[in-house]
């Protein structure tokens, strides 16, 4: 396939999606579609009590994404491509952590009438990282919730992210080692990428920073 014009990208919390998001849009001259987790009302109360909150945070996060990315393509006919820091599906990912089976069971039957008037990236870029980096960076970031985000949390999201993109066959995707890089910091780092992203796409394919 030619370059991509829709990627997205995915990853645990603190992963560095919206960083990486920002930079590929500002050199690619693309739309950049950020995720809004701050106007979920039951977030706060998900972090005190997951297993009370879960199903009510999880739908409100999939009515909103389902919203965001149905618009994705009605506007901003001056940008060719676009550049999203979340894949759709992610939600499902989160579902699978959270929710208990009764809940996962409504879930996946509102899940699957929503998906299919979804757009599908031309790419998907996939952020591994170890939990353990995750957390310490969680931990030094400023805002509102991560003081609640426990390390066995992250260590079930992380089980849960390799387990679904290890099986992920629907659209080319990319996976790369965050840790390795340092995009922000780094211009060679965004370079490589980027000359990466002007190959033609695999279905999988691993990048392994030089």
């Amino acid at each position: 396939m030619n370059e991509p014009n829709y990627i997205a990208l995915e990853g645990m919390i603190g992963a560095g999606k919206t960083d990486l998001a920002e930079l590929l849009a500002e050199r690619l001259e693309a739309r950049l579609v950020l995720e809004n987790t701050e106007e979920n009302p039951f977030l706060l109360d998900f972090y005190k009590d997951k297993k009370r909150y879960a199903i009510q945070t999880q739908l409100f996060f999939l009515l909103s994404r389902y919203k965001q990315k149905q618009q994705l393509f009605e506007h901003d006919l001056f940008f060719k491509k676009i550049i999203s820091d979340y894949f759709f599906e992610k939600d499902k990912i989160y579902a699978s952590v959270n929710l208990d089976e009764k809940e996962l069971l409504l879930y996946e039957k509102i899940f699957s009438l929503l998906e299919k008037d979804i757009p599908k990236p031309d790419l998907i870029i996939y952020l591994q990282s170890n939990p353990e980096t995750i957390y310490k960076r969680i931990k030094k970031k400023k805002g509102k919730h991560p003081e609640k985000i426990d390390y066995d949390y992250l260590l079930a999201l992380n089980e849960a992210y390799n387990r679904y993109f290890f099986h992920y066959d629907l659209t080319p995707l990319l996976i790369l080692n965050a840790d390795d890089f340092d995009f922000k910091k780094n211009p060679k780092d965004i370079d490589e990428l980027l000359e990466i992203l002007k190959k033609p796409q695999k279905r999988r394919r691993y990048y392994v920073k030089r």
